[in-house]
């Protein structure tokens, strides 16, 4: 077991980092995270996913930390054993989602959009694939959509290719949020100046971690702020399969999800 001083806050992305892209978690990334934790290091979640599509994540995980950071940052949730999935919403951010959604529809007029509230339900406008958003959700007009106040705006263009779609996204020039474009055309938004290191230093305060003693792991797009908040004194782990924009802002390289590259990485803690 680890003394106190010794214990390390490792966050872990979960889509291509935790779980494969057809959603395999593999047995050794389970016991990585189930060593790592029993070493006693703070082993928790933080993902572009919601609420409700995170803790079943937790639960295979078998991992039950105090924190858990979902929806890119926005939501922050604290482990509370009164509540019926064992966590509560600690910390929410909003925003108005109308401006942005105006512009985004101006430029991608033939895009589906979805809004998600603090309750995790998504309003949606059209098709979007299997399992990419909540069980909550309902479908409705655009007009309808301007009057959610949002934690998470996600777009998606089916027929653009993703260099054609980055250079859309990038034309717009969107401002008074924060956003990623994940591997395929697929846009998540987030309340300006919010993501996941954002939430991430403040569970970090919380538990009393230095920022030298900080390791996340991740693939994505939406995981470069974290990538870089942990490098200033931590670990930021990239997976082999990130792309060259994000492997820039990681100090350390593993191995791509199908080498579980999560474990290679865990392995590397004191134990």
């Amino acid at each position: 077991m680890t003394t106190t001083s010794e214990r390390w806050l490792v966050a872990l992305d979960i889509d291509g980092t935790v779980l494969h892209e057809d959603g395999h978690l593999s047995d050794q990334v389970v016991r990585a995270v189930q060593a790592a934790r029993d070493a006693g290091h703070e082993v928790t979640l933080a993902t572009g996913r919601s609420v409700s599509m995170t803790i079943p994540i937790l639960e295979r995980l078998a991992i039950v930390p105090e924190y858990v950071v979902c929806s890119n940052g926005a939501i922050t949730l604290k482990r509370d054993t009164s509540a019926p999935s064992g966590y509560r919403r600690f910390h929410v951010e909003h925003f108005d989602p109308t401006p942005v959604l105006t512009r985004i529809k101006q430029a991608l007029p033939e895009a589906h959009y979805a809004v998600e509230d603090e309750t995790g339900l998504y309003r949606y406008t059209d098709w979007f694939p299997e399992g990419a958003l909540d069980a909550m959700s309902e479908q409705v007009t655009f007009d309808e959509l301007l009057t959610t106040v949002a934690t998470r705006v996600v777009v998606i263009a089916p027929g653009h290719e993703i260099d054609d779609f980055l250079k859309v996204v990038e034309g717009m020039g969107l401002h008074q949020v924060s956003y990623t474009v994940g591997w395929t055309a697929w846009l998540d938004i987030a309340p300006e100046g919010i993501n996941k290191s954002t939430a991430l230093e403040l569970v970090r305060e919380k538990l009393g971690f230095g920022l030298d003693r900080v390791m996340v792991i991740g693939d994505g797009r939406n995981d470069i702020e974290m990538l870089q908040w942990a490098a200033q004194q931590g670990r930021a782990v990239a997976m082999g399969q990130a792309p060259e924009e994000v492997r820039i802002h990681a100090n350390e390289m593993t191995g791509d999800f199908t080498q579980d590259g999560v474990a290679t990485a865990l392995a590397t803690l004191a134990h």
